[in-house]
């Protein structure tokens, strides 16, 4: 098991920025490669940005790129997410998730952290 808890969630105005943080425990955190999701009022949850276990690749949604970027420090047990020009669609709920590496699936999630993105 991990345990998975958000944080830097909050309101910022449009093309601002916000670093989301979370902090896992639990299992070793080293081994579990690490994403972060997004659910908006409305709609369903959606990948926005991972990171493998080492933090040697990343991914990124389309939406996102250039914008966003994740990073880990595995002696901190954490992952951030740095967000820049945020949009006000953006406004979601955001979540981050550990998966074991070389599985599809994220079956660990915390239990997000609010951004709200005013025009």
């Amino acid at each position: 098991q991990v345990q998975l808890v958000e944080s830097g969630g909050g309101l910022v105005q449009a093309g601002g920025s916000l670093r989301l943080s979370c902090a896992a425990s639990g299992r070793t955190f080293s081994t579990f490669a690490m994403g972060w999701f997004r659910q908006a009022p409305g709609k369903e949850r959606e990948f926005v940005a991972s990171i493998t276990w080492s933090g040697g690749v990343t991914y990124f949604a389309d939406s996102v790129k250039g914008r966003f970027t994740i990073s880990r420090d595995n002696a901190k047990n954490t992952v951030d997410l740095q967000m820049h020009s945020l949009k006000p669609e953006e406004t979601a709920v955001y979540y981050c998730a550990a998966r074991n590496a070389g599985s599809g699936g994220y079956p660990y999630w915390g239990q997000g952290t609010q951004v709200t993105v005013s025009s």
